[in-house]
């Protein structure tokens, strides 16, 4: 593919901003277009770009003649987009969560192969400088075998379902405990609708991995975005540990019995690696090269149901106060991205 890559964003709210941003600074992409539910705000997200806006999908799609689709919508407003993108037979990226409901992620994922789409989601996490280096270290054995994974991640979000945490934020955790650790085979679940009756914004999961370590998850919306540490992922082996602090602020590994430490933590130039936003750009590297080279996405929208089957296991263990297993054929192996140095001084 030697032309400029022809693409149109689904969605003018606050995320699909970055998608805007993203698109509109790439030398090779043609940014055209924005679809939005409401035409005022999607008219000034579209004049903020310079390019066209429309409220109907299969108008821009037909009108502008894709070659790449970018969605970016409310959490729990993605099936028919999606599916609306897919029947337009045109190649497409998504927002996590995929779906709320593995139903419509089957049908979403049969669709876009009956077609041979390209069809990748956005786990950015991945492409944070602290992930890489960790996801490094583990295959390269530094930390020897596994023996327990914990995940932390708290903050504030909605209420348009009573699993909203689970599904829409701790999908994060799943991949990433996955792309680090190997698949889940078991877990067990608590939550607690202390805070809102009937929405369980709250919850801790115990884990087995199909390695045989075992791993702890704690998840809420009764928390804040505000503190420090509110992410927090510690990985321990036979050889060492691993702490990734606030998915981008600091990496630390120490060798086991060393009370030495080696970090890393972005310097004082160093912007790209220090700012969240930023690990969609390198996200959106890795899928561009994909894409013009007739590749897989780097992260499979795949990985979005993969994601839902496990946190209906989490939700099935906590109806039913007993451990769960799963089954992990439906688990592949996501792309790593590399480890790029940090940018030079200017």
């Amino acid at each position: 593919m030697n032309s400029k890559i022809k693409a149109v964003l689904i969605g003018a709210g606050g995320w699909g901003l970055q998608h805007a941003r993203i698109l509109s600074q790439r030398s090779d992409v043609e940014f055209c277009a924005i679809a939005g539910r409401t035409l005022e705000k999607t008219k000034t997200r579209a004049a903020q770009f310079g390019v066209r806006a429309y409220t109907n999908i299969t108008d821009m799609i037909k009108q502008e003649k894709p070659d790449l689709a970018f969605l970016s919508l409310p959490n729990d407003g993605h099936f028919q987009p999606t599916m609306e993108v897919i029947r337009a037979g045109v190649p497409l990226f998504v927002e996590k969560p995929l779906v709320f409901d593995l139903k419509e992620a089957d049908k979403l994922i049969a669709e876009a192969a009956k077609r041979k789409l390209f069809f990748g989601i956005n786990f950015n996490h991945h492409y944070a400088r602290p992930v890489a280096l960790a996801h490094h270290a583990i295959q390269q054995g530094r930390l020897g075998e596994l023996t327990f994974a914990t995940w932390r991640f708290g903050g504030e979000g909605g209420l348009s379902h009573p699993f909203n945490n689970l599904l829409e934020t701790q999908c994060h955790a799943f991949d990433m405990l996955e792309f680090l650790c190997g698949p889940i085979d078991s877990m067990m679940a608590q939550m607690t609708d202390k805070t809102k009756k009937g929405f369980y914004r709250t919850m801790v999961l115990a884990l087995h991995f199909k390695i045989g370590a075992v791993g702890s998850l704690v998840g809420s919306y009764d928390s804040s975005y505000a503190y420090p540490d509110t992410h927090r992922v510690e990985i321990n082996g036979t050889k060492g540990r691993i702490l990734i602090e606030d998915t981008v602020r600091r990496y630390t590994f120490n060798a086991a019995g060393s009370e030495t430490a080696e970090v890393w933590q972005s310097g004082y130039f160093n912007d790209r690696d220090r700012d969240f936003y930023l690990t969609f750009d390198r996200h959106m590297d890795h899928v561009m090269d994909s894409f013009k080279a007739g590749k897989q996405p780097p992260v499979h929208a795949r990985a979005g149901r993969r994601a839902l089957q496990l946190a209906f296991a989490a939700i099935k263990s906590f109806e039913s106060g007993k451990k769960v297993s799963v089954s992990t054929d439906s688990f592949e192996i996501a792309a790593a991205p590399a480890i790029l140095p940090p940018p030079p001084n200017p």
